[in-house]
Order: structure tokens, then C-alpha cells, then sequence
């Protein structure tokens, strides 16, 4: 497999047959793009015999649909993990390293994979409505967190300040994939120092300071 998650699973606990070929999917999409994305190149990346992604995925659109799902999966699953792990957000700083924890995720090893591979189904979804459809931003426990610190700020229309934010930070994360590096600490301060602005242009009305955590 070339992308790990839980997904259906067997008896046994193995993932099923369909998981592991959209797992597989991911993997030939971000080594080799739209291109190289076939149906033999799926086997011979699962190790499973000539054939076989087409006996359960027959046509390249259900090919795409059941990747772009299973991407879709492992994402939410990581910002759902990302958000039950750490308790509520309380200052700036906090926010940041959250999210520069998150753009390093998203930029080495299985996780700069699976960026790659989102940003091809991105574009790919511009032609395509249900892959589209599919790829819509989610609620999750990570977005949760970061919206509840926005709001928590005092700023006016925190939800559309967090998908500004998060759009933007994801702006950055594809601009490393092309042009390399990491995301450096002070973008994603200037980012989150602009969500938090306030209504006249400065910063905004800072709640009092809870008690310590224990």
C-alpha cells in the first residue's frame, strides 16, 4: 500500500481489495500525474495481478472517484487526529505551531504524496463536477479548533476569516510542491496576524487570559 488510514477491512483486518487500490492510485497519481494514472500502472504499484483494478474499478472515472474519495478520507482522518490531540487553542503562537506542524505534514514523506496527488484531482476537478463535489472542504475537528480561536478573537465572520486562512495556508503548501522549501514561520504569522485584524484595521480586542493549564 502506498497510503496508510483506515478504511474497510476484511475479517482479518487487512483493508479491502478497493482500499487498497485507491491507496495504490495515490501513489502512481503523485509519482507519475494524470498521465500516468492507468489501470495497469494501479496493479503493478498494489502488487496484485494484471487486471485487477479493472475487475473492481472498471472505468477510469470510477478509477478517479475512488481515489479521490479515499484521499478525501485520509486527510479528514489526519485533521479529525490533529484536532482531538491537542487541547483548545488559547494564544497566537499556539496557532501557529499548529499550523506550521500541519504544512510540514503536508510537505514530507506520505503526506507531500498525497499533496501532490490532491493537487492534481484539484485541477482535474475544475472539468469535473462530481470530483468536485467530492473535494469541497469538510468539517473537522481542526477546523473546528482553528474557527473557535478565531472566533474567540472578537473578529467579525470568523468562519469566512478560518477558510480564508486555511485557503491561503493551503496556497502556500502548493507553492513549496512547485517551488520547494518548507513554509517559513513568519508567512504563516503575517497570515494569521491578517485573520485576527480587526474590524478597523487593527488588532483585535484580546479576551482575558483563562487559568494556567494544569
Amino acid at each position: 500500500m502506498t497510503a496508510g488510514g483506515e478504511a474497510g477491512a476484511d475479517g482479518a483486518g487487512r483493508p479491502d481489495r478497493r482500499t487498497v487500490l485507491a491507496d495504490a492510485a495515490i501513489g502512481v497519481l503523485a509519482d507519475a500525474g494524470m498521465r500516468g494514472l492507468t489501470h495497469r500502472a494501479v496493479d503493478a504499484a498494489a502488487g496484485l495481478p494484471l487486471g485487477t483494478t479493472s475487475a473492481y474499478l472498471r472505468t477510469r472515472q470510477a478509477l478517479l472517484t475512488a481515489l479521490v474519495r479515499r484521499l478525501v478520507e485520509l486527510d479528514q482522518g489526519e485533521l479529525q487526529e490533529m484536532g482531538e490531540q491537542v487541547p483548545a487553542l488559547r494564544t497566537v503562537e499556539e496557532l501557529v505551531h499548529g499550523i506550521a506542524a500541519l504544512t510540514e505534514r503536508r510537505l514530507l514523506g506520505e503526506g507531500r504524496r498525497r499533496s501532490l496527488a490532491r493537487y492534481a484531482c484539484a485541477v482535474e476537478s475544475v472539468r469535473d463536477p462530481e470530483l468536485r463535489e467530492i473535494l469541497v472542504p469538510r468539517e473537522n475537528a481542526g477546523r473546528a479548533a482553528v474557527r473557535a480561536f478565531v472566533a474567540a478573537q472578537g473578529v467579525p465572520d470568523p468562519e469566512g476569516r478560518t477558510l480564508t486562512l486555511l485557503a491561503c495556508i493551503d496556497g502556500l503548501v502548493f507553492d513549496r510542491l512547485v517551488c520547494g522549501g518548507g513554509v517559513r514561520q513568519d508567512e504563516i504569522e503575517g497570515l494569521v496576524a491578517a485573520a485576527l485584524r480587526g474590524p478597523d484595521g487593527g488588532a483585535p480586542q484580546r479576551p482575558a487570559a483563562g487559568p494556567p493549564r494544569p
